[in-house]
């Protein structure tokens, strides 16, 4: 008993000291102006919005959060921001997510009767995945919430814990509407392979609804258009259903899409730091990542191929519990602790960003003091107009727009301030396009250039 406690104390303190971790290097990289409008600046926004009572309509999108990705763990979310508005909740919230993951993991190994060091370790294995350090750096996305919980609905299928397996379900499906698949494909696996006829026939039945909910009602009447993420599946079709459709009667169509190198290298470099665990034996959980993972081939969009990003990341809880199941059987390549550890760090190491710290992050270090100085100078809520990078620090507030160079404002004058970099003009811009308005402005009566430094300038409109 005293052995299993100091297992479970050690563990708090790899969880504790993980989250605290992941929290500083999201936290580091905005510091640094490497986040942005898209998505931290919008889902900021929104929070914001909500926790003021205002409608939650994100100027950077301009439509309601709601039709993005019918995400409404944000409402819940926005609490935090009624004790304080601030950015860095999102990051605590996120590295907290990301790092409790390691508990229902530990769980779940000795659930199904693995040793209390090969517990352990699957939990190192699950914390030193790339991916999810990788995720943790891509600004704010809520699916990480929903990793811990696919793995907490599966642990309380496995227990008959029939109010926490729903209580967890319920809320993956508020993280974001494409969740609803992978709930539909964990569905299938306990309803087939695991024998949870009724934990499986709930989550299954609760997936489809909320997919057809959202994808069908909620997004449509908050957007006044198809998901978002559409464009990126146009060779399949102009809607859900038509994909669908085309999927199931024209399979031909996907064909080109499946058989590409990018995609063999994808699911390698996915599958690499947990490879010495799999086994033909434990590969039935699988099943719950094959709608993520579908998702992903098919899309026509390279992010999503990435261990950059997070796309990938509801696929974690179902390829650690074909690890569990695998090690379980008495098979796969490493059965030691310290060998699984050692296999997951080198993976770390091999694929996990933190040298950006080093190098792509520090890309406007030479303009950090100037922006920080500039962006001290805005005391209202009054609307910004700024580039992408800045927009994450400002966007507390209900109107906010970023430079493209691509579709200029079309009045200055809309704005209280104006906050340009020209030496770093952040995406979607040119130094050139930069320039040009940094010398519209000084010709405006209606502004007045309050702060200059290092080509960062701030025009506040007079009043």
């Amino acid at each position: 008993m005293r052995k299993n406690l100091n297992q479970f104390g050690y563990l708090g303190w790899i969880i504790g000291v993980s989250a605290l971790i992941l929290f500083v290097c999201s936290s580091l990289r905005h510091e640094l102006f490497q986040s942005n409008a898209f998505d931290l600046g919008i889902f900021d926004q929104a929070v914001y919005l909500i926790s003021q009572g205002q409608p939650p309509i994100s100027s950077f999108i301009g439509f309601h959060i709601l039709g993005d990705h019918a995400t409404w763990i944000f409402y819940p979310l926005a609490l935090l921001y009624r004790i304080y508005p601030s950015v860095y909740w999102l990051f605590a919230v996120q590295a907290a997510a990301l790092a409790l993951g390691a508990l229902p993991t530990w769980h779940l190994a000795r659930q199904a009767g693995l040793k209390e060091n090969q517990a352990i370790a699957i939990a190192f294995a699950y914390l030193l995945h790339p991916l999810v350090f990788n995720a943790n750096l891509f600004d704010f996305h809520p699916e990480v919430i929903a990793v811990p919980l696919i793995l907490t609905a599966v642990l309380a299928a496995r227990l008959g814990q029939l109010g926490w397996f729903c209580l967890s379900i319920i809320l993956v499906l508020g993280c974001k509407e494409v969740l609803s698949l992978t709930v539909v494909g964990m569905g299938v696996w306990l309803l087939l392979f695991e024998k949870r006829r009724l934990y499986g026939a709930i989550a299954l039945c609760a997936g489809l609804a909320w997919f057809l909910i959202s994808t069908q009602v909620i997004i449509p009447f908050f957007n006044s258009a198809e998901a978002i993420a559409m464009e990126r599946y146009s060779y399949l079709g102009n809607s859900v259903l038509d994909i669908g459709k085309n999927i199931v009667f024209q399979p031909g169509l996907i064909l080109g899409k499946v058989f590409l190198l990018s995609n063999l290298e994808y699911l390698l470099l996915l599958l690499a730091p947990v490879i010495w665990g799999l086994s033909p034996q434990g590969l039935k959980p699988l099943v719950g990542a094959i709608p993520c993972l579908a998702l992903n081939i098919l899309a026509d969009y390279p992010p999503q191929k990435n261990l950059l990003y997070q796309y990938s990341l509801p696929a974690v809880p179902f390829l650690l519990l074909a690890v569990i199941s695998s090690l379980a059987a008495g098979r796969g390549w490493l059965q030691n602790k310290r060998a699984i550890i050692l296999w997951s760090l080198v993976a770390f190491l091999s694929l996990a960003k933190f040298t950006f710290f080093g190098g792509k992050y520090l890309e406007s270090i030479d303009t950090w003091q100037a922006t920080k100085q500039a962006i001290a100078q805005i005391q209202t809520k009054g609307s910004v107009y700024t580039t992408a990078q800045i927009s994450p620090h400002l966007s507390n507030r209900k109107l906010i727009v970023f430079t493209n160079g691509d579709s200029p404002p079309a009045n200055l004058n809309t704005f209280n301030y104006v906050l340009l970099n020209v030496r770093h003009p952040s995406w979607s811009n040119t130094q050139e396009f930069a320039a040009s308005l940094v010398n519209q402005l000084k010709n405006n009566q209606q502004f007045q250039l309050k702060y200059e430094r290092d080509e960062v300038y701030l025009f506040v409109r007079i009043a």
